[in-house]
């Protein structure tokens, strides 16, 4: 299984002809942003628009079915189970029979009001005696919040990788951060430590193939090891994943160390852009989403 084709997760993908590349990164990074940071303190209804139009952005965006469909799937699956886990864990199991006060104090104020969307009565199956189990308001919503959150932040940033250049980003920022060098803040040196990270994703996921590969050639007999021995070499293979990964970063540092003078400049990874009407356009789209998402997110980001 080759990892880094069929799943390019973080990746940038040369070729595709997405109208996600023609936007202005600087403007993806806001709307990146967008997707980031309205989610907080917002209602269920702002998140579940949120995953939608990022749906539909990834349907419309004429990207290579292959490069995300998988991911897709699996990202979608992975945010309904844990969207499940924390309903069913929040979730009143069984009430406790203990009381303070007498129980009938608000039995009139508290007669018609159901606390609950879900309930399910004391049943036995079997020998097995099951219930009873309540599904509250305050759980769905969170379990709706935590699989929105998963699936939006993990989807949004994963679809700017697909269409940006790295280099691109780090001058987005760059442009972005330019009144900080006043201050003698070094902000292309920092930028230059996050382009080496963003470059590292593809080694990280390279090591984890070639682990798997040499797992697989060696045929290992999990049923004849045992639980204990089976536990035992999952956890030298993680060792020895991050070995090579510490091995691989040392060596990038000495080969940048071994350099008499490095000139760190974000200014010469500034892209350049044709001017078309393709571009205006869709910028001009970028822009008045930008403007209709923050009045949408303080219309309506409560509900």
């Amino acid at each position: 299984m080759n990892i880094l084709t069929k799943f390019p997760l973080g990746q940038y993908i040369a070729g595709n002809k997405s109208w996600l590349r023609i936007i202005d990164s600087r403007l993806k990074l806001i709307i990146l942003s967008i997707f980031l940071i309205t989610p907080i303190w917002a209602g269920p209804l702002w998140r579940v628009s949120l995953v939608v139009f990022l749906m539909i952005i990834t349907f419309v965006s004429f990207l290579p079915l292959r490069i995300w469909r998988r991911q897709f799937l699996f990202l979608i699956l992975l945010s309904l189970l844990i969207g499940l886990l924390s309903i069913f864990a929040s979730s009143n199991l069984s009430p406790l029979e203990l009381s303070s006060r007498d129980p009938d104090e608000l039995e009139i104020l508290l007669k018609n009001t159901s606390w609950n969307i879900f309930e399910i009565p004391i049943f036995k199956l079997g020998f097995i005696k099951l219930g009873p189990y309540n599904v509250s308001r305050k759980a769905l919503e969170l379990g709706i919040k935590t699989s929105t959150l998963i699936f939006t932040v993990i989807h949004s940033v994963n679809l700017v990788l697909l269409t940006t250049l790295k280099e691109e980003i780090v001058w987005a920022l760059s442009w972005y951060f330019n009144p900080l060098r006043r201050l003698n803040i070094p902000v292309d040196r920092w930028l230059f430590q996050l382009l080496l990270a963003m470059r590292f994703i593809p080694l990280v996921q390279e090591e984890f193939e070639n682990i798997l590969k040499s797992l697989s050639v060696r045929s290992l007999n999990y049923r004849n090891l045992g639980f204990k021995n089976s536990f035992k070499v999952l956890l030298n293979l993680i060792e020895r994943l991050f070995l090579n990964i510490l091995l691989r970063i040392e060596q990038g540092s000495e080969s940048l160390l071994s350099k008499s003078s490095l000139q760190i400049k974000t200014n010469r990874f500034k892209p350049s852009y044709k001017q078309k009407f393709s571009n205006f356009f869709i910028n001009s789209l970028s822009v008045f989403f930008i403007f209709l998402a923050i009045f949408l997110r303080k219309q309506y980001g409560a509900l």
